[in-house]
This record gives C-alpha cells, structure tokens and sequence, in this order.
C-alpha cells in the first residue's frame, strides 16, 4: 500500500477535512474495509503566512522543503500540501526534494479542463489571488483567470484570515462571498469559481445560492490523491 505525506495544518481546519475526505473517498472506490495510508506533519500557519507576507519566498521554500522531508523520512511515498497558497513556491520545493509532490493547481486545472469551463473566476487568499502561480498554470491550457476587484479581495482576504482559519463560519460572509461571485459573473462572464483556499468550501459547502458552479479544490486535490493511492 502507498502512503501518502500531508503537510497540515495550514490551515488546521482543513486539514481535518482532507483527512476524513480522503478516508471517505478511499473508502468509496476501495470496497475491501481497508483504509489509506497517512501521514501528517501539522506546521504553523502563522509562520508561513508571515514569511508570504513578508515576500520571504526563500525562507518559506526552505521551512516548506525541511517539513516535507520530515514526510519522506516517517515514509511517505509521495505528498501533498493542504492549502493552495505555500503553492506560490510550488516549483522551487519541487527542486529541493526528493518526494514527488501533487500540486492542487495542476489539480483543479485538469479538473476544469475536463468539465470544459474556459474562464473561471479564482476566490483565495490575497497571495493566491494576486499571484501568478493559478494563472500560470491555467494560460498553458488556453484557460482564462479572473480575480474580484480590489475591494472584494481586501474583504475576501480579511474573512479568510480573522475568520475561516479560526473555524469561524459566518452566514453573513457566506452571503457576501457569493454576492461576489455573481457580480463577477454579471462583469466578466465567468463559467466557473476556483475556491482557491481550502477553508472556503467549508463556508461555501454546496452550490445552494450559487449562480456559477464552485470549483472545490479540497475534494479535487483528494480525488487526485486517492487516484494515486490506488494505481
């Protein structure tokens, strides 16, 4: 059996649910009562937001690459990380060790690609958002990108850091999030919605209310990860 190596903790709550999502999944295509391998190395979420804020990208490879190691030495056949931002490095890590590594874009890019949705708006972080990791990832495969416009991602940034990585899951910023999602698709025409940050399918955890299919990079990224386990 394969084992896979989750970097955790980033934040806390969704890692919880990528453990039980990929049980469940496993579980769902495994009908023999076995269970997946798994091993999590839980990390600090302040210290890697702080060295993204602070445009330290080489200290962040540095921490990211030594956590991932630590997987590969507890035996880990290959490894995730449970978030989309430490993504921003995604290539650099992939450098500087030896584990493979599934990268959630490449992920949801391929998942995008199948179901045939050409313009998609992208919901995450303020580092997701306003980088160029999603963007570049998707121009490979003629796929168009949109992020909200300033304010909103001020406001989406702001919930997901006081709010949804402390396990705070307002109605209120339920409906505001998606108020921004149809006003993206009235402006830019977007056929889909990237939930670019994994806590946000847990505020966003169905498609009641929305006017655009959401796009949950969490339960694609385990099916990505069950797939690997599995052959």
């Amino acid at each position: 059996m394969k084992t896979v190596g989750i970097i955790g903790g980033i934040g806390p709550e969704s890692t919880v649910d990528y453990y039980k999502s990929i049980i469940a999944v496993y579980r769902e295509q495994k009908r023999d009562g076995s269970y997946p391998s798994i091993i999590i190395n839980s990390i600090d979420v302040n210290r890697m937001l702080q060295m993204a804020a602070a445009n330290e990208l080489p200290k962040l490879v540095e921490y990211l690459a030594n956590e991932i190691e630590r997987l590969e030495r507890a035996g880990a056949d290959f490894g995730i990380m449970a978030a989309n931002t430490p993504h921003i490095v995604f290539d650099e890590i992939c450098k500087k060790v030896a584990l493979p590594l599934i990268s959630i874009v490449e992920a949801a890019c391929d998942f995008a690609s199948s179901v045939g949705l050409q313009k998609l708006g992208l919901f995450g972080t303020r580092f997701t958002m306003e980088g160029e990791f999603y963007a570049t990832i998707f121009r490979k495969r003629q796929m168009a990108l949109v992020v909200p416009d300033k304010n909103e991602r001020d406001f989406i940034h702001d919930k997901y850091m006081n709010e949804l990585l402390k396990g705070m899951f307002f109605p209120e910023t339920r409906s505001q999030l998606l108020k921004i999602a149809g006003r993206m698709l009235e402006r830019e025409q977007i056929q889909g919605l990237i939930l670019a940050g994994t806590e946000l399918p847990l505020i966003l955890d169905n498609q009641a209310g929305a006017q655009v299919p959401l796009l949950d990079t969490t339960r694609i990224h385990v099916n990505a990860v069950v797939q690997k386990l599995l052959y």
